[in-house]
């Protein structure tokens, strides 16, 4: 009959589009690898395993002993499921709060330690990141590494829930760590201070700074990470030099005290990366036959 011809045509027709419309559809998400010792999250909902973390050792990060012992602390009590702090890492740049983080990973990976890595402005999807880790029998840290914002910014408000206000809560098995140069994670004005009010005999802060110190405060651990003295910075150069088959000489310590001048900075950071440019040179003449 013509309208059954009609009718198959059309469905042909229909199911030639669906086809066509599921050829420019993404591929599903592949299920996380959960082997990896840490992952990425990307904001069209997967996770990216990363398996080369840096060889770093809690040993190879001098000078930050405290901020070793309560992280390593902290993080025992919750590879064996006891009570556990979300952590603020801040300071100065490049004193080893990113790299403290590596190396607790790689001393616990084996224990059931897993780090997800969100970037800021994926905050909002904290709590679509965190469910489906509830159950699960590793341990999560969801890292927000150099995080520094607004109060007008999303993912302020995110991680200000998910850290203590949401009614869902966070999963047992997670915890909140960020890294940050700011200690309250918001740049501080010298307008805020002008706010402050003086109530009889108390001061009160002004409503700029309480909204600052709101989101800090709700990490239960604040670990502090200051610049080096210049004999820290010293003593982590020659750690470094001697790990990439140097020595430290009266050359090398002008050199690396040149170096530091030249980039404003005594650090953890600048010890290595001074330490790797003089192991290159220095394996490059040897190599050259200089």
């Amino acid at each position: 009959m013509p309208q059954d011809t009609e009718l198959k045509a059309v469905l042909a027709q229909f199911s030639r589009l669906m086809d066509r419309a599921e050829r420019l559809l993404p591929a599903p998400a592949p299920d996380p690898d959960w082997t990896a010792p840490a992952h990425r999250w990307h904001r069209d909902g997967h996770l990216s395993p990363v398996h080369g973390i840096a060889p770093l050792s809690l040993d190879d990060l001098l000078h930050i002993e405290r901020q070793k012992t309560l992280l390593v602390r902290n993080t025992r009590q919750f590879l064996k499921h006891l009570p556990a702090n979300n952590v603020l890492l801040w300071g100065a740049r490049g004193t080893g709060k990113s790299s403290l983080m590596r190396a607790l990973l790689n001393e616990f990976s084996e224990d059931g330690l897993r780090i997800i890595q969100v970037d800021g402005q994926d905050l909002t999807h904290l709590p679509d990141i965190a469910k489906p880790l509830a159950g699960r029998p590793e341990r999560f840290i969801l890292l927000a590494d150099d995080l520094s914002f607004e109060a007008s910014d999303p993912g302020y408000k995110a991680l200000k829930a998910m850290l203590d206000g949401s009614l869902e809560g966070t999963p047992e098995n997670v915890l909140i760590h960020a890294t940050s140069n700011r200690r309250h994670l918001m740049p501080e004005k010298m307008m805020d201070n002008l706010e402050v009010k003086r109530v009889d005999d108390e001061i009160h802060p002004g409503e700029a700074v309480e909204e600052k110190i709101s989101l800090s405060e709700r990490f239960g651990l604040w670990l502090a990470f200051h610049p080096f003295t210049q004999d820290q910075y010293l003593a982590v150069v020659d750690h470094w030099l001697v790990r990439l088959g140097g020595t430290m000489t009266e050359e090398s310590r002008a050199e690396a005290l040149r170096y530091a001048l030249g980039r404003g900075s005594r650090s953890g950071r600048v010890a290595w990366q001074f330490a790797k440019d003089r192991a290159g040179r220095k394996g490059l003449e040897v190599r050259s036959g200089n």
